[in-house]
């Protein structure tokens, strides 16, 4: 597919056929897909936990849902998780994010993480990148040092046959592009 049209095609998908696992072979390159991501001085700050086993699979997903206000419902059905672990900085990274009050390794997730949900788009396989999550739960559910920081989890997962993709709704290009001056 070209890459222009990936990106037009590509959303947060929210719902998943729980009878359809992904493949291996997929899996291992959307994993490779956010290992390539570029990174501040080049850090690579990350480690991503595979959540593939269904009743951990399930014990995360419910560390994700905001029973408040009612979100993530959906992320039960995903039979994959991705938790991205937030490491720590090369020197330079670190010194640079402190001069210029930058959290790069944070920005360096979230590429890695469009990396992913880009590559799973193009085998065909939805994907959702989710902020909201009980961090605490997780990490004892996956044994994550208390000291280090979850900074993304995402689902992933074959739509259902029926499911419908949305008209995207975004911005004017004139109201988010300037040109030259603010």
């Amino acid at each position: 597919m070209d890459f222009f049209d990936l990106i037009k095609q590509r959303q947060s998908v929210r719902k998943y056929d729980i009878d359809r696992k992904i493949e291996d072979e997929k899996l291992h390159r959307i994993l490779e897909a956010g290992r390539l991501a570029p990174s501040a001085s080049n850090s690579q700050p990350w480690t991503f936990v595979v959540v593939n086993e269904p009743e951990l699979c399930m014990k995360v997903a419910k560390a994700t849902r905001g029973t408040l206000i009612g979100i993530n419902k959906f992320v039960a059905q995903s039979p994959l998780l991705v938790v991205m672990v937030i490491e720590k900085a090369k020197i330079t990274t670190q010194i640079g994010g402190a001069i210029k009050d930058k959290e790069y390794p944070l920005i360096d997730i979230g590429i890695a993480g469009e990396h992913m949900c880009l590559q799973a788009e193009d085998d065909g396989i939805g994907s959702c990148m989710l902020g909201w999550f009980d961090e605490k739960k997780i990490k004892k559910l996956l044994s994550i040092p208390e000291k280090k920081i979850i900074g993304l989890v995402i689902s992933f997962g074959y739509a259902p046959d029926d499911y419908l993709l949305r008209k995207k709704i975004r911005k004017d290009f004139d109201k988010v592009v300037r040109w030259n001056s603010y």
